[in-house]
C-alpha cells in the first residue's frame, strides 16, 4: 500500500531527486578528495577516542538497555560495545562531536560534516558483520566514498542556505546527508532513497536553543549523534517499504519551505561533486568553536610577545577583537558561563585562557578548572576587558568562495600604553595552510591513540590508517576491530 501511494503521488521535489541521484550514481574521481577523506577519518575517530576520557560523554554511551549486546552488531571504536546500527550511530556520533574538535564547514550555514561518520561507520560495520546477506563485506573505500558524498551534500546546501537565521540547528543537514549515504550503503533504490530523504526533511528539526545563552548546554555535544542515528532509522524504514512524501519541501502550507524556511526555496552555488571534502577545515591546534580558532592562535602569539616584554595578562588594560559577523552571532558572549558547553562557545573565554595560561585544552572548559576561585577571577576579569567589533572586510572574505577565511585580529593595550596587535586570517586547518597542518593532524591522532591503546596497537592502527594501499581495500569490520580495547 505504501509503495502504491508513493507511485501515485506527485513527482518528487527536485532537491530530493538531485541528492538521490548524486548519492547513488555520481563517481568520485578526485584524488584530493580521497586523500583528504583519509585524514578526515583518522582525525574524526581520534576526536571520539579523546571524548572517552570525559564521563559526561561516556554516561550516554552503550546500549539503551544496559548489558545488551547485539550479535553481529556494529562496534563502537575504543569501547567493547556492540550495538544495533541505530544506537551505534548515536554512540559514535556523540563521541565524535563531544569536544568540538572535529572538522568544520563555514558558509551561510555552519556545521561539521564529519559528524556523518557516526551513521556511515555504524551501518558499514554492521553490514560487514552480517552473515547470509549474499554480499561481500563493505570496504573502507566504501566508507571514504560515503564520507565524501555526505560532506558534499551537507556542505553544498550550507553554502547558500542559512538555517540558523530561522532558528534551526545545522544538524538537520547531518540528518539529511547521513540518510542519503546510508541508503547507498544499504543498496536502496532511487525511490527508496527519496522516500527516506523526504522523511528526514519532514521530521521535527532541532532548534538552536542549546547553543545560545541563556540555554547553552551539553545537548550540542550529542545533537549530531542524535541526527545521524535518526538517519539510519529512516533509511531502514525505507528499506522495509515505508512510503515517502515527494513534495516534503515544496508543498504549500505544510512543506518544509513554508513551515520552517519562511517560504524560501533552497539556493545552490554549485552542483554536487567533491568540493566540500577538498576544502574542509580541520581543527588541529585547539578544541575551540571554529570561528575562534584564529583568535586563539593570535592570543597564543601575543602571550609569547607579552612574556618577551616581561609582561603578563595582568598588565592588559583593554583588548579589541576585530572579527567577522558569524563570530559575533555565535560566540560573542558576556556574563556568567554556566558549564563547559557555555565556555567553549564564548570567544572572550577562548581568548582569555591562552593569554593568561599560554594554552587552551579541552580540560580548560571543565568546572574543576574554570570555577577554581583564582582561575575564575583572572579569566572573568580579562573577559570583561574584551570588546568585539565586526570588520566588514573579514565578513566579506569569510563568505567569498575563493577565500573562505576566518580572520580575527587582536589588539592588546597595556596599562603603560604599549599596543600589541596580531592578525591571523586562515587557521592551520584551512586548505591554504594544509601542508603546514597535516603533520600536526597526524600528531593529534597519535596523541589520541595513546589515550586508549598500548604501543603495539597504536602502531597497527597507524600502519593501516596512513597507507591507502592497505586501508582502502580492508573490510570495514577488520578496520573497526583495530580499535577494540584489550
Amino acid at each position: 500500500m505504501a509503495s502504491q501511494i508513493a507511485k501515485n503521488g506527485p513527482a518528487p521535489d527536485r532537491v530530493l531527486a538531485d541528492i538521490a541521484e548524486y548519492t547513488l550514481d555520481y563517481e568520485i574521481a578526485s584524488d584530493l578528495a580521497f586523500t583528504t577523506a583519509r585524514y578526515c577519518l583518522i582525525d574524526t575517530l581520534g576526536c571520539g577516542l579523546e571524548a572517552l576520557e570525559y564521563p559526561a560523554c561516556t554516561k550516554l554511551l552503550g546500549p539503551i538497555v544496559p548489558g545488551t549486546t547485539v550479535p553481529n552488531g556494529a562496534r563502537v571504536p575504543g569501547t567493547r560495545y556492540q550495538l544495533d546500527p541505530v544506537q551505534a550511530a548515536f554512540n559514535i556520533g556523540a563521541m565524535i562531536r563531544w569536544l568540538d574538535f572535529n572538522d568544520t564547514w563555514l558558509a551561510a550555514e555552519w556545521g561539521h560534516p564529519s559528524d556523518n561518520l557516526g551513521g556511515i561507520l555504524a551501518v558499514a560495520d554492521w553490514l560487514s558483520r552480517s552473515p547470509g546477506s549474499g554480499n561481500a563485506p563493505l570496504l573502507m573505500r566504501d566508507v571514504l566514498v560515503a564520507m565524501i558524498k555526505a560532506h558534499e551534500i551537507q556542505g553544498c546546501i550550507a553554502l547558500e542556505n542559512s538555517f540558523n537565521q530561522v532558528g534551526l540547528d545545522h544538524v538537520v543537514l547531518v540528518k539529511v546527508a547521513s540518510t542519503a549515504v546510508v541508503c547507498r550503503l544499504l543498496k536502496l533504490s532511487r525511490e527508496q532513497t527519496i522516500n527516506a530523504l523526504s522523511n528526514a526533511w519532514i521530521d521535527g528539526q532541532s532548534l538552536r536553543t542549546y547553543r545560545h545563552a541563556p540555554n547553552t548546554g551539553s545537548r550540542k555535544s550529542w545533537a549530531a549523534g542524535d541526527a545521524t542515528s535518526r538517519a539510519v532509522r529512516l533509511a531502514l524504514l525505507a528499506r522495509a517499504g515505508e512510503m515517502g512524501y515527494p513534495t516534503a519541501l515544496t508543498a504549500k502550507t505544510w512543506g518544509f519551505y513554508d513551515v520552517l524556511f519562511r517560504g524560501r526555496e533552497f539556493k545552490f552555488q554549485r552542483p554536487f561533486g567533491s568540493y566540500v571534502m577538498e576544502n574542509v577545515l580541520f581543527k588541529i591546534s585547539y578544541p575551540a568553536e571554529f570561528h575562534a580558532q584564529t583568535a586563539v592562535e593570535a592570543a597564543m602569539t601575543l602571550q609569547t610577545r607579552l612574556a618577551a616584554l616581561g609582561k603578563s595578562a595582568a598588565d592588559i588594560h583593554r583588548i579589541t577583537l576585530r572579527t567577522h559577523q558569524a563570530c559575533l552571532r555565535i560566540i560573542d558572549k558576556n556574563g556568567p558561563l554556566h558549564n563547559p558547553a557555555d565556555r567553549d562557545h564564548c570567544v572572550q573565554y577562548m581568548i582569555a585562557v591562552p593569554l593568561i595560561f599560554g594554552r587552551l585544552t579541552a580540560a580548560d572548559y571543565e568546572n574543576f578548572f574554570a570555577l577554581a576561585p583564582e582561575n575564575a577571577a583572572r579569566i572573568d576579569g580579562l573577559r570583561a576587558k574584551i570588546d568585539c567589533v565586526e570588520d566588514p572586510t573579514y565578513t566579506a572574505d569569510y563568505l567569498d568562495p575563493e577565500k573562505r577565511s576566518i580572520a580575527n585580529s587582536l589588539a592588546v593595550e597595556l596599562s603603560d600604553g604599549t599596543l600589541l596587535e596580531e592578525t591571523v586570517e586562515y587557521p592551520i586547518g584551512h586548505r591554504r595552510r594544509r601542508e603546514e597542518g597535516l603533520p600536526l593532524l597526524i600528531e593529534k591522532f597519535k596523541t589520541n591513540l595513546r589515550r586508549r591503546f598500548p604501543p603495539s596497537q597504536q602502531e597497527r592502527i597507524l600502519a593501516v590508517s596512513l597507507d591507502p594501499a592497505r586501508l582502502d581495500p580492508m573490510p570495514v569490520s577488520e578496520y573497526v576491530d583495530l580499535y577494540l580495547p584489550d
